[in-house]
């Protein structure tokens, strides 16, 4: 194809610093089809800003902190789209949808695609359901990364069937199998330096439906069993319920735990968990959850609740554990069960990466993405 013809996309993105999916995005698409820009609203400069300099993609940064400086955002993104002309834009967070999908239905861009990043949390959590219908309407194509987030959107919301693509996340999976030592070795030095063992992981934000609350629960039975145990908190100290979450951590032994704000190399992160945990506290409120498929490419053992994009492929004992919802006690006797029996990790650690590599491969959404570009909007 010439390059003259190429469809111009342009991913708009708000308050991401840095997010690896995006790099393998930049790298991997098709570049004979598609000339890709960014435009990022943030309140600061960005590693991505960075990435994409150094990468030679266009990329604009405007500042964007709150509400009240939206309707100087919105301007200043309209600008820069009369001047790319595009022929699809893509957005990405709830700031970016909010003005890029305004910006684009009033330059009349033919194909306005949103990812829905989220569940129904806005409605459980936040009472920002109104803005989700909003972008919804502005939007040409919807994408659903997973069965429970376009059920969401159907059901609840009343998009369209026909407006909805689901393209799940995918992964540079080798990455997860192919990780230096020493680089695994630093992050221990790091974050571990005791070297204690076994280390229970978790990577979620401090939310109260991440389920962190039962993870801890079960941890302080998991210490009784195993008193040199550390559990490792990542992504830690931010979201909403940082301060329950704070007052139960603190009835923990000193020493027993490590929360980690920000890791960059999730890589060699995971491999310094035994155990890997994930319990989001209801089938719905997690839309996707990528640390279900970073752990199990990781070769990590891990117990789970069925939530989010876990329901179209975790099973109990094949790939994983799976607990009841809010359930401490199960979560306790599931981290011994996989402590203590070397023949379960195997088969879990066996077929976890077997089953994520089926379903989460780059090449696959990279795919689905050129295929969504090349639509025409109705």
């Amino acid at each position: 194809m010439e390059q003259k013809n190429r469809r111009k996309v342009v991913y708009i993105i708000s308050h991401i610093d840095k997010a690896i999916g995006f790099e393998w995005i930049t790298e991997n698409l098709d570049k004979s089809k598609f000339e890709l820009s960014f435009i990022l609203l943030n309140d600061k400069p960005s590693y991505l800003a960075n990435y994409l300099r150094q990468n030679k993609i266009p990329v604009y940064e405007l500042h964007l902190t709150g509400k009240w400086s939206m309707p100087s955002a919105l301007l200043k993104v309209i600008a820069v789209l009369r001047k790319i002309k595009p022929d699809v834009i893509h957005t990405h967070m709830y700031g970016a949808d909010i003005i890029g999908q305004l910006a684009g239905k009033i330059l009349r861009i033919k194909t306005r695609v949103y990812t829905r990043h989220s569940s129904n949390e806005n409605r459980k959590y936040h009472k920002k359901s109104k803005i989700d219908k909003f972008v919804n309407s502005m939007a040409t194509h919807i994408l659903a990364i997973s069965e429970n987030v376009k059920n969401i959107l159907i059901t609840e919301e009343g998009v369209a069937s026909q407006k909805i693509r689901l393209i799940h996340h995918g992964f540079d999976l080798e990455r997860f199998t192919k990780v230096p030592q020493q680089e695994v070795e630093s992050l221990r030095a790091k974050y571990n330096p005791a070297q204690k063992k076994p280390v229970i992981g978790v990577v979620a934000r401090y939310s109260h439906w991440k389920g962190i609350q039962y993870t801890i629960e079960a941890f302080k039975k998991v210490l009784q069993d195993y008193p040199d145990a550390l559990l490792l908190l990542a992504n830690a100290k931010k979201g909403d319920y940082k301060d329950e979450l704070a007052k139960l951590l603190s009835a923990l032994p000193a020493g027993s735990f490590y929360e980690i704000e920000f890791e960059q190399n999730s890589f060699a992160l995971f491999q310094l968990f035994d155990v890997y945990v994930h319990i989001p506290i209801d089938e719905e409120l997690e839309a996707f959850g990528q640390t279900y498929v970073e752990a199990l490419a990781a070769g990590i053992p891990s117990v789970f609740t069925n939530s989010g994009v876990a329901r179209e492929f975790i099973r109990h004992e094949k790939n994983a554990l799976v607990v009841d919802f809010q359930n401490s006690e199960q979560v306790y006797h599931s981290v011994l069960k996989l402590l203590r029996n070397s023949g379960m990790r195997e088969i879990l650690t066996k077929n976890g990466r077997a089953d994520v590599q089926e379903m989460f491969s780059l090449k696959k959404m990279i795919g689905n993405l050129e295929d969504l570009y090349m639509e025409q909007a109705s």
